[in-house]
């Protein structure tokens, strides 16, 4: 099996490593060994200082501490966001069709409730024929469900 991650482009990885780490209940990715920040890194590779964002420590990955999910670094781009997601990840926290759907309903916008407050933004929410998602955009405005 390959070893792969997602790469997600931005323009501040900053605001959506802490947003997507506590969506997916992640950890912040440590620098490697020996070096006290990702830009202390970067800068070691010879990144140019002009291309990082050194009023911070340069965190930009996250990880699934169980393992079981992909690293996802958030690479920094200098052109922003114009179009739909053509990549979208699914937050399952109603617990699929064998659950009635008001406690589906119920538990759906209660993560979204949560997750409103962490910066997201409501796009849209269907409810049809036994189907409840809410549509929502992270702080840079890449959509993605909760369902």
């Amino acid at each position: 099996m390959a070893e792969w991650q997602l790469t997600i482009d931005c323009n501040d990885p900053g605001p959506l490593v802490r947003f997507w780490a506590e969506v997916l209940d992640y950890e912040v990715q440590p620098p490697p060994d020996g070096f006290g920040t990702w830009n202390d890194w970067y800068l070691s590779v010879g990144v140019p200082g002009d291309e990082l964002d050194l009023d911070g420590d340069g965190a930009d990955r996250i990880y699934d501490p169980t393992g079981k999910g992909p690293k996802i670094w958030f690479q920094a781009v200098p052109e922003a966001k114009t179009i739909k997601n053509r990549l979208h990840l699914d937050v399952y926290v109603g617990g699929g069709r064998s659950v009635p759907i008001e406690e589906r309903r119920r538990r759906v916008d209660g993560r979204v409730s949560q997750l409103v407050a962490l910066g997201a933004s409501i796009h849209h929410v269907t409810d049809v024929d036994g189907s409840y998602f809410t549509v929502l955009q992270d702080p840079a405005g890449n959509e993605f469900c909760v369902a």
